[in-house]
């Protein structure tokens, strides 16, 4: 009976995941495994026998890739146009050095092309390059040859984010907070004044007419006329001897001092008719719209500053709106209400988590990775299940709203279900690749196991070489371009746990979907090597 029960998938799941955490929670001068212990433990436990089924494999792969996507969706964008040469840069050496090593190894050693496709693939963690390889080269030889080279691959990846920041001093919490130094510098703090109207070619123009978030890129908050204080609308009319209290970072308000007049110490306050109010964005049905489209104009208020993940940014006339925006808005105490239930104001909604999102998003995405394309009559591409998935959250998430469907999680939502998703995935994959080591052992196992080894060391070195020594980028990201580059969900979490930031999930899935394609390329090239 207790045999029976210490061989049921879920029993062994749950224990893997209780000594895992356990073990991860052990430090030693600082240093601990966090949740990679799981994978672990999980090995350990499959080499004697016991398994975990792999629908928790593929069930916990799809929570953490979706959440992951999820996440880094809106910021994924924003570091493609401004990093994406860089990043994908770092990538494509990672990648190319281990194909080269691979190929040498088959002209060098004499290995055989469908086992050296194999351990290519092995060494980098990717399993969508495995399904092509296998399709390419036809034989299960491939298969043996990823098995033999994944275990070690999954384990050098986590020591490697691991351990690379002690070897070379690296503070990943200078790391950390200069990343949201650079953040804060590409989106500077907003800060406002009071002007005085000295300008005659403005004297009697609407604010409208003076198109003045276009020309200087900051807001007018208040207009101060004959001693009323109002929340001023594109109607408002400006006069010489004015003042109005401008909002909007340095460069902002220097622009408009040349344009409006000079800046005098001076308060502004509403009277009781007027009020400033920071207002919470939880209405799905204004998700996504843009500030012009808003009209908030209509009630008499203005948006002075968008908080965003604790970014103030400067509110634009096309400037969209995403769930959980916190915006600063002046306005009469009249019509604020209103305004209020235009944006939800909801609290509660930010710590809710709809499932529909997250279920729906999953089967597009699973649909989208079966997608097979003929390249020049060579090969078929796909991006495959963890690909497809990736591509469609960072897609949704930049999208933000779909009709009545929010594209979004509240971070402790995506925080839960990215955790879990991961802690399925390793404990699956850990007895699966601990099954395995027993038979890579056998006959020339070691070569083949310390082949796979360079090639999974030699990439990351030239990735961390070219990343951190010549271009100099932050760490954090770094680390999340290698484990990208190397397709390696648990390398990614290892270094995940140890910061707050999204930096290493951002540079993960920046650099992962190119790493897919790739692989792919890569391994069907290699297949067509003849000895």
């Amino acid at each position: 009976m207790l045999d029976q029960i210490l061989h049921q998938g879920y029993f062994v799941l749950f224990v893997i995941l209780s000594f895992g955490l356990m073990v991860g929670s052990l430090k030693y001068k600082g240093f601990s495994l966090d949740s990679s212990a799981v994978i672990f433990v999980a090995m350990l436990l499959g080499h004697f026998g016991y398994t975990v089924p792999a629908t928790f494999q593929t069930l916990g792969l799809l929570l953490f890739i979706f959440t992951i996507g999820i996440q880094a969706g809106p910021g994924f964008f924003d570091a493609l146009l401004r990093y994406g040469k860089q990043l994908i840069l770092i990538g494509f050496v990672v990648i190319s050095v281990a194909a080269l090593l691979t190929f040498g190894a088959i002209k060098i050693f004499d290995i055989p092309v469908a086992m050296a496709v194999g351990i290519f693939n092995g060494a980098l963690t990717s399993t969508p390059g495995l399904a092509a390889a296998v399709e390419a080269t036809g034989s299960p030889i491939t298969a043996v040859g990823y098995g033999i080279a994944y275990p070690a691959g999954v384990i050098l990846v986590i020591l490697f984010v691991q351990l690379i920041p002690r070897w070379l001093k690296i503070d990943l919490s200078n790391e950390e907070s200069s990343y949201l130094d650079q953040l804060h510098e590409e989106n500077p703090e907003l800060t406002n004044r009071v002007l005085k109207i000295t300008n005659t070619n403005i004297d009697g123009k609407a604010i409208k007419d003076i198109d003045l978030r276009r020309i200087t890129g900051g807001v007018i908050s208040r207009v101060s006329h004959n001693g009323n204080v109002v929340a001023p609308s594109g109607e408002t009319i400006l006069h010489l001897g004015d003042f109005v209290k401008v909002v909007g970072d340095d460069a902002a308000l220097s622009r408009m001092e040349l344009l409006i007049g000079e800046s005098v110490e001076r308060d502004l306050p509403f009277d009781e008719r007027f009020a400033v109010n920071w207002v919470l964005v939880t209405n799905r049905k204004v998700v996504s719209k843009s500030i012009r489209e808003l009209n908030l104009t209509a009630y008499n208020a203005t948006i002075t500053r968008i908080r965003r993940s604790g970014i103030d940014l400067k509110p634009m006339p096309h400037s969209k709106l995403r769930f959980g925006d916190k915006l600063l808005i002046s306005g009469s105490n009249q019509e604020m209400q209103e305004v209020m239930r235009l944006l939800g104001n909801d609290e509660k909604r930010l710590s809710e988590t709809n499932f529909l999102p997250i279920s729906l998003g999953v089967v597009l995405g699973v649909l989208v990775g079966s997608v097979s394309i003929p390249v020049g009559g060579l090969f078929n591409f796909s991006l495959g299940l963890t690909g497809g998935v990736l591509a469609t959250a960072l897609v949704l998430s930049n999208l933000g709203r779909t009709g009545p469907i929010l594209w979004s999680m509240s971070g402790s939502g995506n925080q839960l279900l990215r955790k879990l998703g991961l802690l399925l995935f390793m404990a699956s994959v850990g007895t699966s690749a601990g099954s395995e080591i027993g038979n890579a052992l056998q006959g020339n196992g070691l070569q083949l196991i310390a082949l796979g080894t360079v090639i999974t060391l030699l990439p990351m070195l030239s990735g961390l070489l070219v990343g951190h020594f010549f271009m100099k980028m932050n760490f954090l990201s770094l680390l999340g371009v290698i484990t990208g580059a190397m397709t390696s969900t648990p390398g990614l979490a290892a270094i995940d746990s140890k910061t707050e930031s999204d930096a290493p999930s951002v540079g993960y899935a920046t650099v992962y979907p190119t790493a897919l394609v790739l692989m792919i390329i890569f391994s069907q090239l290699l297949s067509l090597i003849k000895l």
